[in-house]
């Protein structure tokens, strides 16, 4: 009985002996993946370093480069003229060659490199790209080796991407087909083809995703990769992409907050591992990141603005933003020292502080409403009308208590008397002998209660009035010196002139006034404005009493990090400005489905329009949007405890997908925070990272996944991605004529036009590709056209004629269309109900009296001896869809059309541009103004300049023509001049400066050379709607001013008052006649 009990206790202690014995090897397995845990080293890493792929893949790699450099470099010589933002960005480097100094809202890296380039090729900055559709053939640009930098950088992409991808753990069919999404992305190919700076903006961007990737890879592989030199290299090229890619455009510090929150990731992950990371370590780590990835972009993004500095010595159009101390730097703007001391009868200059207007300024126009009186502005540039004389409120005594009258009485007082800290003065205009004044009248722009209209009023000898009292109100705070404190002193006091009568404090903000006023900017008095802008100081001042031995002042040099910060706030100021709407711009939302793109260019039935490969972008937002799905279900899983993340292929697909996911957010999602112009351009870099999502998804399921057999048999990945590819490259070939600006037909592109918003226009293009063999090379290189692109900032100039050596400029009317060309000099053809105008061509003709057409020996030889005239002819021809000519319907006058919103980023400028609206102005209600006394520097300023100039004024564009539908119009317009013309001429009026004049006389006085102004020569006309009279290009050619295309007011005009002053502010002062309408019929204009 007791042998079972034996047994029975043997069996269970056998059992429990078994059970111990399990136990330990349970616990030996746990202790085996403890290591694993605690290490920062990631579970199913690799080592992907680039420098050791093999031979095959360097091949893969080699050939896509080559098939890169085909397609973007296929034709780049075409188009053959100025290209969109080519208008700044070629300006950039004219002038960067020039050293001309310049403001533009974007780092200077990538448009120092296009000028650099240009420059080896042998461009001397001459050309100055200020028109879209500017030939660059006669000029002799290089622009082919221009545009070849932006475009090296875009087959650079090519090999970036298949690396990163590589570096990511793909393979090599994957990292293949990512790099031809890159090579046939419509979008990148027409960025990459023009001298702009998003190409080499995504080189840079490619580059650092590529670094930091690749370090990524050796940082995951833990502690025994941790500071080796391929550690070091990635990291330290991650900060020089980080440098590059914000020097170029600040976009860049989207790149920057993406390296730096995966960094800030790997610091934390660093900092739980305890065992293998001690805080000596952990610190080294930190000191090694901040190193390479903030003090070496920090580093090269200062020593490009030094190179910047060092090549822009020389004064430019950009000086005016930077205060007086910056202009100091530039050569020949260097300010000699002057007197200190700021007393009653100084002749003095004053400058506001806050915005870069200039200086406190007068000239004799005066206000079209409230008082009427003398304009005062804030004008940019030094000039004689910006001199003011410093007056007590009462006049000094002499000896015997008597007053000394006249406007001198205080250059000859025994004591100086100074300027103090509640000085009640008068401001006295020397050159219109008229004083600052205010009263309780709105100004002319900002009607705000607050603000009350400034002028300038007076003559000579008349004392005055109250209104005319300003008392000092020294600003301490913002003084330099403690003497300075206490009294006015030249540079080194900051103060407010407070109205004695009213208490409001003279002002000034960015507010331009209207062509009445030169778009100079206003200047009121406000009551409670902001400090910033109501603060002045003296920059330039002499008095007799003041002699040599006088202490001077002059501006401090600053140096160079003082105008770095100076630069960077005005960049930022001026970028924040550019809210104006433009005909192309998008907002973000609209991106990633590609809604809409951007037209650059178009001429002779072709068209450059920005849009991209729809299969990349659609299915990249496709892969984004898969991917937060993922993450979603992912987290939810976490959270109920399924043990997803214990796969390490799904913990690699969640982080190495979700930091590029992040990439594509951070490069995207801030621009729903900016209130600018945005364009589809601005998405490129959150489309490269979308790539790349999209990339490494397609690896995740077709290769490392076991869902369809991938691990095993790699022929599912690379049959997919040959189909994927071959669809992307079919996509790409039906869309490249909108890209390489090739020749198309309207049912090809009617076809692909998928959306409404894709608003490239499918009427430019012929109907039949064998219409494009009918136009000749040679024609159309002898044509003098100046092609217009859709949302132009500038209107086009005037082609001009050479005559005895001398320049005459065509006049043209301000006339803007949606066709592909601007006709220059004649003009405008009527349009032709429901019909479309498909083509305009220019010619210029040489004929004698009889009508006989001259060679360019006869011309040459007939200068100097015949006067030329001009006359202007316009042929129209109907056409019908199949080319042939029909009889033309009844014409139609035209109606004037809504203007086109500005041009984009980069203003040259940048300041902020109103878009004015097209509005009918009533010239009859404002009184003509009285010609200027200024000097040189404002005329140039007076004349009429397009909304892309550098100085950032926006004008209102040239108003567009109607668009009909229906048949095709095709317009010829030929310019026959100039002609021989023996026959009397009528006597002209005598010149004032004795040089023949040929501005146009609509019953309007003349504005001559010299400022003088001359009465009208011809009696008013009706407006009959036909052409105004033409110029006379005499042997001696002057300028002629662009008229608009406005209705003219023929009713008489007054008598101008003869001018008192220099030539420069004159010219614009009188007003322009209006172009009338033409109605075919050639007109000789009158000589005076």
């Amino acid at each position: 009985m007791t042998q079972p009990s034996v047994s029975a206790n043997s069996v269970e202690k056998h059992r429990a002996n078994s059970s111990k014995a399990k136990m330990p090897a349970k616990k030996t397995n746990i202790v085996a993946k403890k290591p694993k845990k605690t290490s920062y080293k990631s579970d199913g890493v690799q080592d992907h370093d680039v420098f050791l792929l093999p031979i095959s893949d360097y091949q893969v790699m080699l050939v896509l480069t080559v098939l890169a450099v085909i397609v973007r470099l296929f034709r780049i010589y075409q188009p053959s003229s100025v290209v969109f933002d080519e208008v700044h960005f070629g300006g950039f480097a004219s002038k960067y060659i020039k050293g001309k100094f310049f403001m533009d809202v974007h780092p200077p890296l990538a448009k120092m490199l296009i000028a650099l380039t240009g420059w080896l090729a042998g461009f001397d900055g001459s050309f100055d790209f200020k028109e879209i559709g500017k030939d660059y053939i006669e000029p002799g640009v290089p622009y082919v080796a221009m545009r070849m930098f932006p475009a090296v950088c875009g087959i650079l992409l090519a090999p970036m991407m298949f690396l990163t991808l590589k570096a990511t753990g793909c393979r090599t069919t994957t990292a293949a087909m990512g790099s031809a999404f890159i090579i046939f992305e419509n979008g990148l190919l027409t960025q990459a083809r023009l001298i702009l700076l998003d190409s080499p903006l995504m080189a840079t961007v490619a580059f650092t995703a590529l670094a930091f990737n690749s370090f990524t890879n050796q940082h995951e592989q833990g502690p025994e990769k941790a500071f080796q030199l391929s550690w070091w290299f990635w990291l330290a090229m991650t900060g020089l992409g980080m440098g590059a890619t914000i020097s170029i455009k600040w976009v860049g510090l989207f790149t920057v907050a993406w390296v730096g929150s995966l960094t800030l990731v790997q610091l934390w992950v660093l900092l739980g591992d305890t065992k293998t990371v001690t805080l000596r370590i952990w610190a080294k780590h930190f000191m090694a990141r901040a190193f390479c990835l903030i003090v070496i972009p920090a580093t090269f993004y200062l020593a490009m603005f030094a190179i910047h500095f060092v090549c822009l010595v020389n004064p430019g159009d950009g000086d005016g933003f930077m205060s007086s101390e910056f202009q100091s730097t530039l050569n020949n703007k260097g300010m000699k020292d002057v007197a200190a001391d700021v007393v009653m009868g100084s002749r003095v200059t004053i400058r506001h502080v806050n915005t870069q207007g200039g200086y406190l300024h007068s000239h004799p126009l005066m206000y079209p409403t409230g008082s009427k009186q003398q304009q005062i502005t804030l004008y940019p540039h030094k000039d004689e009308n910006n001199i003011w004389i410093v007056q007590n409120q009462t006049q000094p005594l002499d000896q015997n208590g008597q007053a000394i009258n006249g406007t001198y009485a205080w250059d000859n007082m025994i004591e100086p008397a100074y300027v103090k800290d509640g000085s009640v003065i008068r401001l006295y205009h020397k050159q219109t002998h008229r004083r600052v004044h205010s009263h309780d009248v709105r100004p002319p722009v900002t009607e705000a209660d607050w603000q009350n209209e400034v002028s300038a009023y007076g003559f000579d000898g008349f004392e005055g009035d109250a209104n005319d009292f300003f008392r000092v109100e020294i600003i301490k705070q913002k003084s330099l010196t403690p003497v300075s404190k206490e009294r006015v002193r030249t540079i080194e006091t900051k103060f407010r002139l407070i109205h004695v009568m009213t208490g409001c404090a003279l002002f000034s903000h960015k507010v331009k006034l209207p062509e009445w006023a030169s778009e100079q900017q206003e200047v009121t008095c406000a009551r409670g404005g902001t400090l910033p802008n109501s603060l002045w100081y003296v920059e330039h001042n002499e008095h007799p009493m003041l002699g040599d031995d006088a202490e001077k002042v002059n501006y401090r040099r600053p140096g160079f990090f003082a105008k770095f910060l100076e630069l960077q706030k005005v960049m930022w100021k001026t970028n924040a400005g550019l809210t104006d709407s433009h005909a192309w711009d998008s907002r973000p939302e609209s991106w990633p489905l590609l809604r809409r793109g951007i037209n650059f260019w178009g001429k002779q039935h072709r068209q450059i329009y920005l849009l991209g490969n729809p299969v990349v972008w659609w299915s990249s937002t496709a892969a984004v949007a898969i991917y937060v799905v993922f993450k979603a279900i992912a987290v939810l899983r976490w959270q109920r405890s399924c043990g997803d993340y214990d796969n390490a292929t799904f913990k690699r697909f969640d982080y190495e997908v979700g930091s590029s996911v992040l990439g594509w957010a951070l490069h995207y999602f801030p621009f729903y925070l900016m209130a600018r112009q945005l364009f589809l351009h601005h998405y490129f870099p959150a489309l490269y990272f979308a790539v790349i999502a999209l990339c490494q998804i397609f690896d995740f399921v077709t290769a490392r996944f076991s869902v369809f057999g991938g691990r095993k048999n790699p022929l599912f990945n690379r049959v997919s991605a040959v189909v994927f590819l071959a669809l992307t490259v079919a996509v790409f070939v039906l869309f490249s004529p909108l890209a390489y600006g090739n020749v198309w037909t309207k049912a090809e592109c009617k076809r692909l036009k998928l959306f409404s918003t894709w608003d490239f226009d499918c009427n430019t293009f012929h109907s039949d590709y064998s219409q494009y063999l009918q136009t000749s090379d040679s024609t159309i290189s002898a044509e003098k056209t100046t092609a217009k692109s859709t949302g132009a900032k500038k209107a086009p100039k005037p082609p001009k004629i050479q005559v005895n050596n001398q320049e005459a400029q065509v006049q043209m009317p301000l006339a803007n269309s949606n066709e592909e060309e601007a006709i220059s000099g004649a003009p405008q053809a009527p349009e032709v109900p429901n019909q479309r105008v498909v083509a305009r061509e220019e010619r210029i003709e040489y004929r004698d009296q009889n009508g006989n057409l001259l060679n360019p020996e006869q011309v040459k030889a007939l200068e100097g001896k015949v006067e030329f005239k001009t006359k202007y002819e316009t042929r129209t021809r109907v056409v019908d869809e199949d080319g042939n000519t029909v009889p033309p319907p009844p014409e139609e006058p035209q109606e004037d059309q809504g203007v086109a919103p500005p041009q984009p980023d980069v203003d040259a400028q940048g300041v902020d541009q109103e878009t004015e609206q097209n509005v009918p102005v009533d010239d009859s209600a404002i009184p003509e103004a009285v010609e200027s006394v200024d000097s040189e520097p404002e005329a140039e300023k007076q004349e009429p300049e397009p909304a892309s100039e550098d100085d950032g004024n926006s004008v209102p564009p040239p108003p567009e023509e109607p668009q009909p539908d229906a048949q095709a119009v095709d317009q010829e317009i030929e310019q026959n001049a100039p002609v021989v013309d023996d026959s009397p001429i009528p006597e002209a009026a005598e010149s004032v400066n004795g040089e023949p004049e040929t501005e146009q006389q609509n019953s309007e006085p003349a504005s001559e050379e010299d400022g003088n102004s001359v009465p009208p020569s011809q009696e008013p006309q009706e407006d009959q709607g036909v052409a105004p009279p033409q110029p006379v290009v005499d042997a001696q050619s002057v300028d002629q001013e662009t008229e608009q295309n406005a209705p003219v007011d023929d009713s008489p005009i007054p008598e101008a008052a003869e001018s008192v002053n220099s030539e420069p502010e004159a010219e614009q002062q009188n007003p322009e006649p209006a172009s009338e309408e033409n109605d075919g019929t050639a007109q000789e204009a009158r000589k005076q």
